[in-house]
């Protein structure tokens, strides 16, 4: 029979590590109408996870989700006169690559804008 060796690499200093086993991962996904607060806040999060010793993959932005929607101005009649009207949803993905309890605990304490909805997996 055929036996399957596990995945093993020579990583930084000649240090051999193993691939086979998957750590843990949180997932963090942004939203936000404001860009800038998008922003500012996986500024925040990658700068608080990278200070307590994970590592950070991201921010990765998403696509940009864009609502139109079209109101007729006139309240009685000229029905081909409309306003057009648009919101959009700005999107981000972090991924913290094997968590500490630190790591996790700053994350728990984090300050962020009551505009960008968080949700963690």
């Amino acid at each position: 029979m055929n036996e399957v060796a596990p995945r093993v690499y020579k990583g930084l200093f000649g240090k051999e590590e193993d691939t086979s086993v998957a750590g843990q991962k949180i997932r963090i996904r942004l939203k936000a109408y404001d860009h800038e607060a998008i922003d500012a806040s996986a500024r925040k999060i990658v700068e608080t996870v990278t200070r307590t010793g994970a590592r950070v993959v991201g921010p990765v932005p998403l696509p940009t989700e864009k609502n139109v929607y079209c109101v007729i101005r006139s309240p009685h009649k000229y029905k081909d006169s409309r306003e057009h009207f648009e919101m959009r949803t700005h999107k981000r993905l972090i991924d913290i690559l094997d968590p500490t309890p630190k790591t996790v605990d700053a994350l728990m304490r984090i300050d962020l804008p009551a505009s960008v909805d968080v949700n963690i997996q």
